[in-house]
């Protein structure tokens, strides 16, 4: 990699710990910046995870204030997305990549129904809300833990489909769903990072390029983030998501 391949993926990281700080699909930067300048898909792939984890962590603290009184349901939580990016970063390393070409934009197209959806949907469920569990029962944990599946396996968008799920089944608002989601996708990344870094070939130069760009990244990223009004943040979330699919279905 050559200084000027490595400034372009910095930059690149920037943006990517950016947007998924604000919303998710950062992957979507970096992982082709990565491609084009020589990694091949799996190798970028594995190199993009790992390089993303610091900008996880300071894009959730960024987040801080939005996330007090969520311990005890980001722990729950927490634990299936810690499984489901064992299980997807086991598929990255031994499944055909091919398989999840037609899966994947389907998951971001119902995550981004469930995010317009998400206003209608939560007062509907208001009234039973009463008695529910605040951490959105066995539901969400399911869910949490496919989307975990899919940010170990890929991660692109996963922020989309974390703010879908969250935001439908907890009671909670906007941003501090927002919140939330930023840590759920630190330990997706940070889990898969681990298993990439004992099981896979990492070239650490291209984590290092992607690394010091999504720390920066993540932390600018935050506290714009933090400062969007939730319908409008609903309409980039929406926007990012719609763009996730044709990048995947048409890049």
């Amino acid at each position: 990699m050559t200084i000027w391949e490595a400034l372009a993926v910095c930059a690149a990281g920037v943006a990517a710990g950016a947007i998924n700080a604000v919303v998710g699909s950062g992957s979507l930067i970096t992982f082709p910046t990565l491609v084009a300048v020589g990694l091949d898909p799996v190798a970028a792939n594995v190199a993009n995870n790992i390089g993303l984890v610091p900008g996880s962590f300071t894009g959730a603290y960024g987040y801080r204030e939005e996330l007090k009184g969520q311990r005890d349901r980001l722990v729950r939580l927490g634990t299936a997305s810690c499984l489901g990016s064992i299980i997807g970063g086991i598929l990255l390393l031994y499944l055909d990549p091919r398989v999840f070409q037609v899966v994947v934009p389907v998951l971001i197209a119902g995550a981004c129904v469930l995010v317009v959806a998400q206003p209608r949907l939560s007062a509907r469920l208001a009234p039973g809300r009463e008695h529910a569990h605040s951490h959105g029962g066995v539901a969400l944990w399911l869910g949490v833990l496919g989307a975990g599946v899919y940010g170990g396996y890929f991660g692109a968008a996963q922020g989309v489909l974390l703010i879908g799920l969250l935001g439908t089944f907890l009671s909670d608002d906007l941003q501090r769903v927002n919140a939330a989601k930023n840590v759920l996708s630190f330990v997706v990344n940070s889990t898969a990072a681990v298993l990439f870094v004992l099981f896979a070939e990492v070239d650490w130069w291209a984590v290092l390029a992607v690394a010091l760009g999504s720390t920066v990244g993540g932390f600018a990223g935050a506290k714009v983030g933090r400062r969007i009004p939730a319908p409008v943040l609903r309409g980039i979330i929406v926007a990012v998501g719609i763009a996730a699919i044709i990048k995947l279905v048409y890049g």
